[in-house]
């Protein structure tokens, strides 16, 4: 009867651990959000800064190394390393595709004029740039308007070995399980309030699922843009949820992602 009793007290723990591990995979949580930033404006170190310091949060600064404000204002940029943030490689000089509806693209940036080696040697040089800053050489990207060919040609595979991941455009969320880490979506920020920003992390705790958030402006620097009272609001929400979000840089993200996601492997190889 002992041994019976033994028996079904591991077979219990067993199903209470497997329960456990896909409700709450994320480090011991219902989900992950990652905050991120992109092309590195002045309103992302003086407003989007203050308040994830002041709440101890960590968020991901996607960089284009030719911005105005990383010349202008550099030495400030270099101080966020150190407050545990994540520096990434939004390329140099930030190219896209050009085309009807994409005025915005300079002839001399337009990413269909460019040749795979063209955006290989200006990452790379970015990886460079940001590592003369915080001194780290493991990286990850985002790519530009979302764009991830040259004409029929992908650029991402011979820049797998740059990069530890690389987050997309699209508003999707998946689960751990389901994730490439070269094309991580992400839900763009343009306008949203408060309380819309904060259904999508509702929606990710519901689902077990990752978060990427995008901004672009902070109460301006661009015209995505969101408010200072609903990017607070959103950041504040994350902060009270603590116990079932887990909230880190892009790179932990990732690498915890890769780790979970070789052993599910291993394990269904056994």
């Amino acid at each position: 009867m002992k041994k019976i009793a033994f028996i079904l007290l591991i077979s219990c723990s067993f199903i209470i651990s497997t329960s456990a591990q896909s409700t709450r995979p994320w480090q011991g949580k219902k989900c992950a959000v990652v905050i991120t930033y992109d092309d590195a404006y002045d309103q992302h170190l003086d407003n989007a800064i203050p308040v994830l310091d002041s709440l101890g949060l960590k968020a991901t600064f996607y960089i284009t190394a030719f911005s105005t404000s990383m010349q202008n204002r550099m030495n400030e940029w270099k101080k966020l390393p150190l407050k545990g943030h994540e520096l990434g490689n939004h390329t140099l000089n930030h190219p896209c595709v050009g085309g009807p509806g994409r005025d915005w693209v300079k002839p001399e940036y337009d990413l269909s004029k460019y040749t795979v080696q063209r955006m290989l040697d200006e990452t790379r040089m970015t990886n460079l740039f940001l590592r003369a800053l915080d001194g780290k050489t493991r990286r990850t990207f985002a790519y530009t308007c979302g764009d991830m060919k040259i004409g029929d040609s992908s650029f991402i595979e011979p820049m797998k070995k740059d990069f530890v991941a690389a987050r997309a455009v699209r508003n999707q969320m998946h689960k751990i399980n389901e994730i490439d880490l070269y094309n991580v979506d992400c839900y763009m920020v343009n306008g949203e309030t408060g309380p819309q920003l904060i259904e999508w992390a509702k929606k990710a705790m519901e689902t077990n699922s990752l978060l990427v958030v995008l901004f672009h402006g902070v109460n301006g620097g661009n015209s995505l843009n969101v408010s200072l009272e609903a990017h607070s609001q959103f950041l504040h929400f994350l902060k009270k949820n603590e116990k079932d979000i887990w909230i880190a840089p892009m790179i932990t993200v990732a690498d915890y992602i890769k780790k979970y996601q070789s052993n599910q492997i291993k394990t269904t190889k056994r």
